[in-house]
């Protein structure tokens, strides 16, 4: 398969060819019909789920990805911050195919699960491999170096993992609040009951008496938004008022339909507060900052 690769590629690194020869024969040999994959969408940055359900195939018009397998995806747009820290790390890797050892069961117990709340509540955590053992179908030779985008998405599970793990519910209110703050809005966490939803007061004037008027909700969970919990904060909303929904997780497709709808509502994903964060984390007051220690660096940016 590396001669192949050569051949085929001269003009490809020498440093590549092992990465890709390996790749190319997980994809056509190696994974098997019934196989279940987990696939990182850089896109959105959510995890998908997916049973393979064809051979390998070629298609020589399609020239960008010509090597094809049929896939029956079981679970799509899932949040990240679903699973420990260390589970999506593993898949983050570089290398575009391989097994999962350290987090397996805690993977095919999601795929299993009747519902995230499901999974979410019952959830342990899991012994791992040692770090001897994690790749170990992937040959040294192999193995690469983390790219300027596996550290990027290991700083963003680190982030999302802490304002899941360890802010509280109120917490998470009040960071919301000075996150909105660093954006330029005067905000405050409300603090009465009955408030239909209502979590945070924003506004651009300093005394809060010229429109618009934000209402924010905030929902410290990574479980999936639905149309239930935005169509309340929208019941909140008077004229000249807007509303933000604040959430760890994603947003059902019936929820997001709700947002097009309407201009004065934004509902912002777990993807979304987390690049807020890191857009505003010089601007963040320094009880944040030290929840999440982060520096500023430079890495090589290899294709």
């Amino acid at each position: 398969m590396r001669v192949a690769v050569a051949d085929k590629f001269p003009e490809m690194k020498r440093g590549a060819v092992p990465g890709t020869a390996g790749t190319l024969r997980r994809f056509t040999f190696e994974a098997q019909i019934g196989d279940l994959l987990v696939f990182p969408n850089k896109q959105d940055r959510t995890l998908a789920f997916g049973r393979i359900t064809g051979g390998y195939e070629f298609d020589a018009q399609d020239g960008r990805q010509p090597h094809h397998r049929q896939v029956e995806w079981l679970k799509t747009g899932v949040t990240r911050t679903l699973f420990s820290q260390s589970a999506p790390a593993e898949i983050g890797s570089a290398i575009t195919m391989f097994g999962v050892h350290r987090h397996r069961q805690e993977f095919l117990f999601f795929i299993t699960a009747g519902s995230e709340e499901e999974f979410a509540s019952t959830r342990q955590p899991q012994a791992v491999a040692a770090d001897d053992e994690v790749r170990a179908d992937i040959p040294d030779s192999e193995a690469l170096m983390p790219t300027a985008d596996d550290i990027d998405q290991h700083t963003r599970d680190f982030v999302a993992d802490v304002l899941k793990n360890d802010l509280s519910h109120e917490e998470f209110e009040q960071f919301t609040a000075d996150l909105l703050r660093c954006m330029g809005y005067e905000s405050r966490v409300t603090r009465y009951v009955g408030d239909g939803g209502v979590d945070v007061i924003a506004h651009r004037d300093l005394l809060g008496v010229e429109p618009p008027i934000i209402k924010v909700q905030c929902k410290h969970t990574a479980e999936t938004q639905g149309r239930p919990a935005v169509q309340q904060l929208i019941g909140t909303l008077d004229k000249d008022e807007a509303g933000l929904f604040f959430t760890l997780g994603s947003y059902s497709s019936e929820a997001l339909s709700v947002e097009r709808e309407r201009q004065n509502l934004r509902l912002f994903s777990g993807t979304e507060v987390t690049d807020l964060t890191l857009r505003y984390y010089g601007d963040l007051p320094p009880r944040w900052r030290s929840r999440m220690p982060l520096r500023r660096m430079l890495v090589v940016d290899a294709e």
